[in-house]
């Protein structure tokens, strides 16, 4: 960083409106320069004792990629042994592989090559898994549609004129369409959930904390979350088994925060679940009455099984999205765009490459953002200029009440389930689509999975069968830490319910 003149600092004195007389300006001039050296004292510093080295691995780009589904692919293999041996896990594009390129899904950021492999790729590699390669996300991951990646739409398996649904969208369509066989996905508004459901896949978003997010580009902390994106609920317990636990470089987790055996957990079901069925979220604004009865005739045959259902009000369900939207917008605008991912004040572990790669080439073109990046950026800074986060501050301490009506639910039943989405996949809008319709396209589905974002629970959805020849999601929603539990009672119903196979031409299957 070069050091300032003293016309730079006359010109940024008068544009915060410090009125510094001019008698004074020197005496700033030298002083500024005098502190800013240490800025560079840091950078030999942290060159020599911390930088990582780059790390050259073999990519390429996909040699067929019919669901627009891949970003690059690879074969990564630590050679090890493990519970993950012979699994192909795909990685979404927002989380760092050591000398694979990472997109995120935007131009912003086109062009990055990490150094260092985030956490959940280095558990991975350790207990034997192959990285497939890098799965396509939506644009900086703020889109529940797959049609705002600037490599193109990533198409659903099950109709590929349909949204596969995002942010983790290219992960679930890979997982569904069998050409990989796990993924981790990401989860802010819903974004390990929504594709999954739309896909006919199993998604676990982990209660907020339980897995590292070190080496993911991050939205809001308070929101970030990574997960499994699976076949089969196993398959989930069993990746999750291996990704969770403190890392000690993400503030975001508490510190004796440990994963268990959740395969091993998935078969001890003593007595009947009681589920408490959230009346709330079938009543969201769009929901598809398809939809409500194929989750309420999944809860029937649930309880047909020996498990106890009961109706159950929330009404504070349904102000969760409102403050989702007040937290992930000026929380993503303060972090994500004026932070250059990161932001500050927190004690964690950086990726200052990205943060100077991105922070730059954004500033050289907002324009680039997708439609729903500007949107953010447009009501996130006029909401923090005007209100300057007084609001984030109420809907941060609001988060208290929303959470505590669902532990209210849960002190009671052992699980909650509702329809993961209220819709199911939509279309991909057309290439000359209008904003409204690639807005609204982007986030008409976030209404009942939003709201576990802000208040950490872990919440897992399951295939609950089929409404117009398209997957339908069943979401289960547990106590903050009880995975464990969640994807028990989602086993359950698996059992019952059976598995979704994506069509392989126009067949459209559901087996158990």
């Amino acid at each position: 960083m070069e050091l300032p003149t003293r016309e730079a600092v006359e010109l940024l004195a008068e544009e915060l409106r410090l009125r510094i007389p001019e008698q004074d300006l020197d005496f700033y001039h030298a002083a500024a320069s005098g502190l800013l050296g240490s800025w560079a004292v840091i950078d030999d510093l942290y060159e020599r004792e911390v930088a990582p080295r780059a790390l050259e691995r073999e990519w390429a780009e996909p040699a067929e990629n019919p669901l627009g589904a891949w970003y690059v692919t690879t074969e990564l293999s630590a050679g090890e042994s493990g519970p993950m041996s012979g699994r192909r896990v795909a990685i979404k594009d927002n989380v760092a592989v050591a000398g694979v390129p990472m997109m995120n899904g935007s131009e912003t950021v086109r062009g990055f090559v990490p150094k260092v492999d985030a956490t959940v790729v280095t558990r991975l590699l350790e207990a034997g898994a192959t990285i497939a390669g890098k799965a396509v996300c939506e644009d900086l991951c703020f889109s529940g549609a797959s049609h705002t990646a600037k490599t193109g739409p990533i198409r659903n398996p099950w109709d590929t004129d349909r949204t596969a649904g995002g942010s983790s969208s290219g992960a679930a369509a890979l997982v569904a369409a069998g050409q990989v066989d796990l993924a981790v996905g990401g989860d802010q508004g819903g974004s390990i959930r929504i594709p999954s459901a739309f896909c006919g896949v199993v998604g676990h978003k982990p209660t907020w904390g339980l897995v590292p997010y070190t080496g993911a580009f991050p939205i809001e902390q308070s929101i970030d979350h990574l997960g499994p994106i699976a076949p089969t609920v196993r398959d989930a317990a069993g990746m999750l088994s291996v990704i969770a636990g403190a890392d000690g470089q993400d503030p975001r987790q508490p510190v004796e925060v440990a994963g268990v055996d959740y395969v091993a957990a998935l078969d001890e079901l003593d007595s009947g679940l009681r589920i408490a069925v959230v009346t709330e979220g079938f009543e969201q604004a769009n929901s598809d009455p398809g939809v409500n009865a194929v989750v309420r005739d999944a809860i029937e045959r649930l309880t047909a099984a020996g498990h106890s259902a009961d109706e159950v009000s929330v009404p504070w369900h349904k102000h969760g999205a409102a403050l989702w939207d007040v937290i992930s917008v000026e929380g993503a605008t303060w972090q994500m765009v004026d932070g250059n991912a990161y932001g500050l004040n927190w004690k964690g572990t950086y990726d200052p490459d990205l943060m100077a790669f991105y922070g730059e080439r954004w500033r050289q073109n907002p324009a680039a953002f997708s439609e729903t990046v500007k949107l953010v950026a447009l009501g996130g800074t006029y909401a923090l200029r005007h209100g300057f986060g007084a609001s984030y501050g109420k809907a941060r301490n609001l988060e208290g009440v929303l959470g505590r009506a669902y532990d209210t639910v849960l002190d009671e039943y052992d699980v909650i389930v509702m329809p993961t989405l209220p819709i199911t996949a939509s279309l991909i809008p057309a290439a000359d689509a209008g904003v409204e319709e690639i807005v609204v396209r982007a986030l008409e589905m976030v209404s009942n999975t939003a709201p576990f974002d802000v208040t950490g629970h872990p919440a897992c959805t399951i295939p609950a069968g089929l409404a117009d020849g398209l997957p339908v999601g069943l979401m289960v929603v547990g106590k903050r830490f009880a995975d464990a539990d969640v994807l028990r009672a989602a086993h359950a119903f698996e059992q019952t319910l059976g598995t979704l196979t994506a069509p392989t031409k126009l067949q459209k299957e559901f087996t158990s």
